[in-house]
């Protein structure tokens, strides 16, 4: 329920989360996130970057989106692939 609020505070269709799912990069990985392994992925959509957090539960073969949000040009390179520290 939580990614589907920020998405739609945020104007990030459904439709958007499946391109970045399908198409983008997985940047960061996650594999010690409980209670499933998760990754950070950046896709484009138009001009637009987004982040899409997402979790696989292997056990039932599926695809959990945590969260989905726009980057922040503060906090990431010009990008959106890596943290600026």
């Amino acid at each position: 329920m939580h990614a589907v609020k920020k998405m739609f505070e945020r104007q990030i269709s459904h439709e958007d989360v499946i391109q970045v799912l399908l198409n983008g990069e997985a940047i960061e990985e996650y594999p010690n996130d409980t209670p499933y392994p998760s990754k950070l992925m950046l896709g484009w959509i138009n001009k637009r970057p987004i982040h899409v957090v997402v979790a696989y539960n292997s056990d039932k073969d599926e695809t959990i989106v945590i969260t989905t949000y726009e980057p922040n040009k503060n906090q990431w390179d010009s990008r959106f692939s890596r943290r600026i520290k």
